[in-house]
């Protein structure tokens, strides 16, 4: 099977090309390198041979368009995203132009490549707003009330995707992700805790919590979230579906958890909570169980030892900083 990632670059992108690779499929990347990196890239552009393709592209510019229409994919994984909540507040057009326009450009090359299904990467952290408590763990009849514009983009893109599909027969399942955290993520750019941790911890720096750290997320380990998107292909067409794992995790018992991991006594740095940050956010994944028999298997145990592992490979190979 022919296969194109878009944000094929980034640290999910690169995990899901690797994956479709050792599965003998074809795989061609479009990355325009603004937020992920070639290293990502490094397995697949020595082990794929003729199967991968790397396109250095902007899925804002039209040409795009083309660009995916010559390459006929059979399935287009659309991962490509500003990812950054906080950016899309303060430049909601940018957002918009990379977020919307940019996917628009995505799905009318798909449909002038003959594409058959496309899988997009969604935001369940985002596109149902605050909900309640009581609403937790988040179904996907929850009510679409995102509150930033970045979510307010991955819902319209959803809603894009089901046009699609009745006017142009275009197939697609959409992932609403929860954290989503493991190697290869940047502490950088639009970082997730875990990454921004796993560095300062291992460089003897201290973390910042922001507020009294009891706010939660649901981690959920980026093999199991490949593994979600591989098992869309030809599955759950037309649905949305939550990838988490329904567990909430406070930041508090992330920090401690990784400290000991890397075996710090350190204490964080308090800082006041950031306007607009979520409380509780935590997926239902029943419905992925159903539709793509999926399920997630990586304890945060195993997932923050891979992580940590993954970091101090990275820094010895890269040298003291």
């Amino acid at each position: 099977m022919k296969c194109l990632v878009t944000g094929g670059a980034g640290f999910i992108g690169s995990t899901l090309v690797d994956r479709l690779l050792a599965e003998d499929h074809e795989v061609e990347v479009i990355d325009d390198l603004s937020a992920g990196s070639l290293a990502n890239l490094a397995s697949a552009r020595t082990e794929g041979g003729k199967r991968f393709r790397f396109h250095q592209a902007d899925i804002r510019a039209a040409d795009v368009v083309d660009v995916i229409g010559r390459i006929q994919p059979e399935v287009v994984f659309h991962l490509a995203a500003q990812a950054d909540v906080r950016v899309s507040v303060a430049r909601p057009v940018f957002d918009a132009e990379v977020n919307i326009i940019g996917s628009l450009n995505v799905l009318e090359g798909a449909r002038a490549g003959g594409t058959t299904k496309v899988v997009f990467a969604s935001s369940g952290g985002t596109i149902y707003g605050d909900p309640p408590a009581k609403a937790l763990p988040l179904k996907e009849s929850q009510p679409q009330v995102p509150l930033s514009p970045y979510g307010v983009a991955k819902k319209t893109i959803g809603d894009y995707l089901r046009a699609y599909r009745d006017l142009h027969d275009l197939e697609f399942t959409a992932l609403a992700l929860a954290n989503v955290y493991g190697p290869r993520q940047d502490p950088h750019g639009e970082a997730g805790v875990v990454a921004i941790f796993a560095e300062k911890l291992l460089a003897g720096e201290t973390c910042v919590i922001f507020g009294d750290g009891e706010q939660t997320r649901d981690f959920v380990f980026v093999d199991d979230v490949v593994d979600a998107f591989a098992r869309a292909v030809d599955r759950a067409g037309g649905l949305l579906l939550n990838i988490g794992t329904a567990v909430e995790t406070s930041v508090n018992e992330l920090y401690a958890a990784m400290a000991s991991a890397a075996g710090s006594t350190a204490k964080p740095e308090r800082q006041p909570a950031r306007p607009g940050e979520l409380a509780r956010p935590a997926l239902d994944p029943a419905r992925a169980a159903i539709h793509l028999g999926w399920k997630p298997w990586t304890s945060m145990e195993d997932g923050l030892a891979a992580v940590m592992r993954w970091c101090r490979d990275r820094d010895a190979e890269s040298g003291p900083r």
